[in-house]
């Protein structure tokens, strides 16, 4: 079955190299000031939603429209500066041929996205989509299958030339899709998780305990260590001072500078916090020191990807 509708995606592929009309339906709809309205009826219905989404979180603002309902009432959602994409597999459905002729009346444009190019569908069409099925996977030559795969790839198609002529980038994305992990991974900073956790800091000469009191306070892990000039010369994590109580004999006089590791690893405040979940994952540890201009801004731990669902 999958060889099936795989060999037919690149008929599909075929089909468009072998035609302006792709091409042209791109630049038409990159040259609209309305929106795309897609339309069908049964399992194109539902092509016809997955489309109208795959758009609008592109770019290239569109509409569902159910073709039984066009006819009684929703045709009125259509504007004269929108563009009609009709999805049909035989082109030649009782609704579809009731529905042409009132969009033609509206003059907007209309593109065909069928399986059979001569159907009265794509006769009708300004544009032909052109997706060929010579078989349903289905064993009865049936059910929607083959015909559906074929649509929704020829749908993404369309989708990704307009996303890529419009230059549509991770930023503009983001904007569209702030909620859920894929939008925290495109615009959530470092600086909106590490503001809001405590700065755990010593000076290099504080003694141990004010060490101890300054990890455990500020429930990080770790603390950093500056010089007297401010600037970040060192990081003490809580792995480090269970190691030191084997190395060092003379604990009471023991200093930040004494076992501090230097050249911690550090993230930009301004950087992806998905980037921070990286430089983690890279070097097998829990916490980053945030920077900003250089300077020491406080830290980002595993536990805020954890939080925000990043991990």
């Amino acid at each position: 079955m999958l060889h099936e509708e795989a060999a037919a995606l690149h008929d599909v592929a075929n089909a468009i190299a072998a035609t302006p009309d792709f091409e042209r339906c791109v630049q038409a709809i990159l040259q609209l000031k309305g929106r795309v309205v897609v339309t069908g009826i049964g399992k194109s219905a539902h092509v016809a939603g997955k489309m109208v989404a795959t758009l609008n979180s592109t770019g290239t603002p569109a509409l569902f429209m159910h073709a039984a309902d066009a006819i009684h009432g929703d045709l009125g959602m259509i504007q004269p500066e929108d563009f009609v994409i009709a999805i049909s597999k035989s082109g030649d459905t009782p609704e579809i041929k009731v529905l042409v002729p009132l969009l033609r009346r509206k003059g907007v444009p209309l593109a065909a996205l069928v399986s059979n190019a001569e159907s009265y569908l794509g006769q009708q069409a300004t544009y032909i989509l052109h997706a060929p099925v010579a078989k349903e996977a289905c064993p009865n030559n049936l059910a929607p299958t083959t015909s559906t795969t074929a649509a929704l790839a020829l749908g993404d198609a369309l989708a990704v030339c307009l996303l890529e002529s419009r230059q549509f980038t991770a930023a503009d994305f983001a904007r569209l899709h702030p909620g859920g992990t894929l939008g925290k991974r495109l615009y959530l900073k470092v600086g909106d998780l590490s503001r809001q956790n405590q700065r755990p800091q010593v000076r290099e000469d504080a003694p141990l305990k004010e060490v101890l009191l300054e990890i455990s306070g500020k429930r990080l892990g770790a603390t950093a260590v500056l010089n007297a000039e401010g600037a970040l010369a060192g990081i003490i994590t809580d792995g480090d001072l269970r190691r030191m109580l084997g190395s060092f004999s003379d604990l009471e006089n023991l200093r930040a500078r004494d076992i501090l590791t230097p050249r911690p690893a550090t993230i930009d405040i301004e950087d992806f916090a998905a980037e921070a979940l990286a430089r983690m994952q890279q070097r097998n540890i829990t916490q980053l020191v945030v920077t900003e201009v250089g300077t020491f801004a406080g830290f980002i731990h595993l536990h805020d990807l954890l939080r925000e669902g990043l991990v």
